[in-house]
Order: structure tokens, then sequence, then C-alpha cells
């Protein structure tokens, strides 16, 4: 992900899936656990989207490149929840 319009984009495609899959299971097109199986990974990656974009303004706020930011590994953005 080059800069925060790609990862706002990104984010706002995730973000459409997750409103589809709950349209499909309405439907009846899926099952509830393929909808929560796919949920869940949705959620780690808008997870870490929103965790990078985090980064990258906390870098850029204090003279940083934020090109410098990663998208950190699920157990590290999953655990600020906790």
């Amino acid at each position: 992900m080059a800069d925060d319009i790609d990862i706002q984009q990104h984010i706002k495609g995730l973000i459409d899936e997750e409103h589809g899959l709950r349209s499909r299971l309405s439907a009846g097109e899926i099952s509830v656990e393929e909808e929560n199986a796919r949920l869940r990974s949705l959620e780690v990656e808008l997870d870490q989207c929103w965790d990078l974009l985090r980064q990258r303004r906390a870098k850029r706020e204090f003279g940083e490149d934020p090109a410098e930011a990663a998208v950190r590994d699920e157990r590290t953005v999953e655990n600020y929840r906790g």
C-alpha cells in the first residue's frame, strides 16, 4: 500500500465486502459459518489498515517518513483491544 489514499480505498473496499456478505447471508447465498469466517478475516485486515494509517500519521506528525510504517501482524493489532 503506497499512501494514505490507497489505504483508505482499501478500507472502503473491505467495508463494501462486509456489507456484501451481510446481504448474501440475508439472501441465503452463504451460510452463517461462511459469513463469520470471512467477517473475522475482514476485521483483522481492517484493524491492520487502521493501525497502518495511525502509524503513518504519527510518523508524519513527528517529522518522520510515513513510508517507514509497516503492516503489523494480526497478534499485535488484535491485542490492542484487550
